[in-house]
């Protein structure tokens, strides 16, 4: 399968350190919006952020989202990935469906069980605590499933017959957005995640990490992953085709200043690494780093990235707007088209 879309993943960082172009987080904000609109002319098919609480990076995706939606035409806008354990299920849906209104319906959610932080039961400060017998990753489920029912119209309060001229019955969520309800994506860190995202009717998000190791390549394993989605998508009876994505890091080097910033990397980072995540094992995907054709080379080996049909590339968003549409305009000029993207 060739690769039919693209987009950019910026996880936001913002710190007033030296070489930093994004030091606050207004310039985090503000930035991602233009580089989305830099990737949008420049051809790139989608704008997705990360999403982390308690630390310097992008934390509220919704107004930044809308703002995106607003300032662009075409690109998928969306998230890789919202931690759910931190999540109103309701407002989450009513924040969701604006947002895809603004944008005409280009929103493409990724959300899931999160992953660590360096919040200690971060979410319980935001007033979510596990129920008894129930984990976190429970609890970003069960916040799922309600937030799903609700962009899709299920009734979620009971009507005040005092209010609504006499009505009774279940209050669906307002406003609600046509097409949000497949466009819901479930960032699954194992084999077994992406079997029950299948299950559920979920499109999925693999990042660059699993959370288990079995001693194969990085990508050999995220292929059994997406293998495995794909049967049990298929058991389940879903009459939709699944929208599949992966995330890499792609570091191109064709000027001196991207040799200055990555030239190391082209030898340091070449390599998966294993590591403990967790309480267990997980295996960290390489970066693909050095010149156009040896990145396409590499790519092609890439068993996963030819199976996925959207590509995320995450992006070094403090080198700046100028810097990181500079690594994408080489991306979708002299590598992806090598990948079967716009064949």
């Amino acid at each position: 399968m060739d690769v039919k879309r693209i987009g950019f993943l910026s996880f936001g960082h913002y710190q007033p350190i030296p070489g930093s172009v994004s030091r606050t987080a207004a310039d985090a904000l503000t930035q991602t919006i233009e580089l989305a609109v830099a990737a949008e002319e420049l051809g790139a098919d989608g704008a997705f952020v990360r999403v982390h609480h308690f630390a310097p990076q992008l934390a509220s995706p919704f107004p930044l989202l809308a703002a995106i939606g607003a300032r662009t035409k075409s690109i998928d806008i969306g998230t890789a990935v919202i931690d759910m354990r931190y999540e109103n299920p309701l407002y989450m849906a009513e924040d969701a469906a604006a947002a895809d209104l603004i944008s005409g319906g280009r929103l493409q959610l990724g959300v899931s069980r999160g992953s660590p932080e360096t919040a200690l039961r971060g979410s319980e400060s935001f007033g979510y605590i596990p129920a008894e017998g129930e984990t976190d990753a429970d609890m970003a489920r069960r916040h799922t499933e309600l937030f799903r029912a609700a962009i899709a119209g299920a009734g979620v309060a009971e009507a005040n017959p005092a209010m609504t001229g006499g009505q009774r019955g279940a209050l669906a969520i307002e406003p609600l957005s046509p097409g949000l309800p497949d466009r819901i994506w479930w960032g699954a860190g194992t084999r077994a995640t992406a079997v029950w995202a299948a299950e559920q009717g979920m499109n999925l998000m693999s990042s660059t990490l699993l959370t288990e190791d079995t001693g194969v390549p990085f990508s050999d394993l995220q292929y059994e992953q997406l293998q495995q989605y794909r049967e049990a998508w298929k058991a389940a009876g879903w009459e939709r085709e699944p929208r599949v994505s992966v995330s890499r890091s792609i570091l191109p080097i064709t000027t001196d200043l991207d040799r200055r910033y990555f030239g190391a990397s082209a030898l340091a980072d070449r390599h998966d690494q294993v590591g403990h995540l967790d309480g267990g094992l997980a295996r960290f995907g390489k970066s693909y780093v050095g010149e156009p054709e040896r990145i396409v080379e590499e790519l092609r080996e890439d068993a996963a990235v030819a199976d996925a049909d959207t590509l995320l590339v995450t992006v070094p968003n403090q080198l700046g707007v100028e810097y990181n549409a500079h690594l994408l305009e080489t991306i979708v000029t002299q590598i992806a088209p090598a990948l079967g993207w716009r064949d």
